[in-house]
């Protein structure tokens, strides 16, 4: 194949809510390609349970919608970003529902499909719309038929993202993307794709922690690949944990949904005992922060593997019902929520930093866009409530896709894309140096820079990256590059983005918890955390 055989107007580098969302909304005369790591539905859109935050509900309204956000975001939420977005809540359900994505009904008088709306925490209202339990794999199905539909949408499956290639404008002095390097792992093979528009939907970097609830893909690629081409990221520090994933061998942490607790699921102690009245006036509807910490304590407190959630007191018939996804799984472990507690523990789940980004999604490199969890918008502030995540994909796809609509007519095209060279390389037989690499990055991250962090650990997790980066540059340079490879590279960039964050921020703000600086400083701290790599 020879090189720069790909040209295409928008190329999308992901295939979860925010990738398709944007390949959705473009004009049907933009040639589109969309890149998948994997198959198109392994991401996080696919495996997430809960729902979308919506106001659908006379009694709720778009100002509490926005003041929980921003109480749930510990007061760095961005104010014209929550409107941004909350206000077209009901805009994007409506889309997707235009887009056969089916969501859970009630029959009521008014009715007969009216949307159930479950509640979840930091919520004071019932405004959750949901697919019974598996409302992400509801959204991903429907958009990948949409998608599969589209004569001017191309899918890669498959294909890992090594770089993006960029270029200085003589004039400004200002970059512009012109296309990215890409690996395709079936053959083998390493290709260029040009183009005046790249987006970066690649989801998060929760896989930088030895325990997650997210897929083996969320590997910060989006973020790395960003920030060695310029851009600035923020807030990195803020890593959110899920306060309960199923505590079991077998399970890799797979997550239970928050909407068990928003149903009236109870956390207890190994004795029975309720403990998130001790923490928090919500209890176990307080923010994820807030939970996992309380959580985290009692573990380390007690010397416990685990706490439990028990939604046993609610009927067989009503826990069937909500949640037949997570009661046939949790059988599958040996569960039966209807009459047990369940183990649980927190697990890395959201990244709420990343690449910086305006109101339309464009990063600090002319043509180049982050949307979904790979972006910073300002939605999240210092704490994601739940369900505003698939929310923010869906309302900056649409966004974005305006103004690359816009950026298209007048975008040069892009230049000619040097090949890659691999006459300097060779096969590697150190396969056990990544994946030694690989375990060694995310149990020191797990150990130090974790739910409750230490100005010391955190020194000592930036003392092993710096070994760490040095070994990854060494065999990048010497080596054929691997899908693994790349991963590992990512993470390392993503994992030393995360530790210089907490460095930075000498209080305990939202996600960010230091036994150092255990209070909130608003004085010096009410702001975000901005790394720039031309600094």
């Amino acid at each position: 194949m020879s090189d720069n055989t790909f040209s295409y107007d928008v190329i999308i580098i992901g295939s979860g809510a925010a990738g398709l969302g944007l390949a959705l909304s473009l004009p049907s005369h933009i040639q589109i390609a969309i890149l998948s790591k994997l198959n198109m539905s392994e991401g996080s859109t696919y495996y997430a349970q809960g729902g979308i935050s919506a106001v659908l509900d006379d009694a709720d309204s778009l100002e509490s919608h926005k003041i929980d956000t921003i109480k749930a975001g510990a007061g760095l939420c961005h104010d014209d970003i929550v409107d941004l977005v909350v206000s077209n809540g009901k805009a994007s359900i409506d889309w997707l529902m235009a887009n056969n994505v089916e969501f859970s009904t009630r029959k009521n008088v008014r009715s007969d499909n009216e949307l159930h709306l479950t509640k979840e925490g930091g919520h004071s209202y019932r405004r959750v719309v949901h697919a019974n339990d598996s409302t992400g794999k509801a959204v991903q199905v429907a958009l990948n038929e949409q998608v599969l539909n589209r004569d001017n949408i191309k899918i890669f499956e498959h294909h890992n993202v090594i770089d993006l290639v960029t270029r200085k404008d003589e004039k400004t002095g200002k970059k512009r993307v012109t296309g990215c390097y890409v690996l395709d792992t079936k053959k083998d093979a390493v290709f260029s794709m040009k183009s005046p528009c790249v987006t970066l939907a690649t989801g998060g970097a929760s896989k930088v922690y030895l325990y997650t609830s997210n897929p083996d893909v969320s590997t910060g690629d989006g973020i790395a690949m960003a920030w060695r081409a310029g851009c600035r990221v923020a807030n990195m520090e803020f890593m959110q944990f899920h306060p309960t994933c199923l505590f079991h061998p077998e399970a890799k942490s797979f997550l239970i949904s928050e909407a068990v607790r928003g149903e009236g699921g109870l956390l207890l102690l190994p004795d029975g005992t309720r403990f998130m009245p001790n923490f928090d006036k919500r209890a176990e509807l307080a923010p994820r922060d807030i939970v996992a910490r309380a959580i985290d304590h009692e573990m380390k407190r007690l010397g416990i593997p685990s706490v439990f959630l028990d939604i046993s007191h609610r009927t067989a018939k009503f826990t069937k019902s909500h949640f037949p996804m997570l009661y046939k799984r949790c059988l599958d472990f040996g569960f039966d929520m209807t009459k047990e507690p369940l183990p649980v523990v927190p697990a890395a789940h959201y990244t709420c930093g990343g690449v910086i980004t305006d109101r339309n999604g464009l990063t600090d490199i002319n043509g180049l866009y982050a949307i979904g969890e790979t972006a910073f918008t300002g939605l999240h502030g210092a704490n994601r409530m739940a369900s505003n995540s698939i929310l923010e994909c869906l309302v900056f796809a649409k966004q974005a896709s305006i103004d690359i609509t816009q950026y298209l007519k007048t975008a040069k095209p892009p230049s000619q894309i040097r090949a890659w060279d691999n006459s300097k390389v060779i096969n590697s037989d150190e396969a056990i140096v990544v994946s030694h690499n690989w375990a060694e990055l995310r149990q020191f991250m797990w150990d130090y820079v974790g739910i409750v962090r230490t100005t010391k650990r955190l020194q000592r997790a930036k003392h092993r990256i710096t070994l760490l980066k040095q070994e990854i540059d060494d065999y990048y340079m010497n080596f054929h590059v691997t899908s693994d490879f790349l991963e590992l590279r990512n993470l390392v960039t993503t994992a030393e983005l995360i530790i210089d964050s907490a460095l930075l921020r000498k209080e305990s703000r939202g996600l960010h918890y230091t036994l150092d600086f255990p209070n909130l400083d608003d004085k010096h701290f009410k702001k975000d955390t901005v790394l720039d790599p031309s600094r």
